[in-house]
């Protein structure tokens, strides 16, 4: 889990938002991105300006699919019309 603070009230909406839907997000954090679905999101009272706590579970990326070849058609469908 990656736990990290803002105080970018469009940020903490965005994050919300998807754990509300069940959506993976993306967070720009040190110079990498990291992308995952939210665990939560705690508002820290004490201080000013506001600041929220969130919590993010990374998902591990996506392997790139195979590439399969297709093998050609061999009949031609738009083949052009010779009256």
């Amino acid at each position: 889990m990656i736990t990290f603070e803002t105080a970018d009230q469009k940020e903490v909406r965005r994050f919300r938002i998807a754990q509300f839907n069940g959506r993976a997000a993306t967070v720009r954090s040190g110079g990498s991105m990291v992308t995952g679905h939210i665990r939560s999101v705690v508002a820290t009272k004490s201080s000013i300006p506001p600041r929220w706590t969130i919590t993010i579970v990374p998902t591990p990326p996506k392997a790139p699919p195979a590439v399969t070849l297709r093998p050609t058609p061999r009949t031609h469908l738009f083949a052009e019309d010779y009256l």
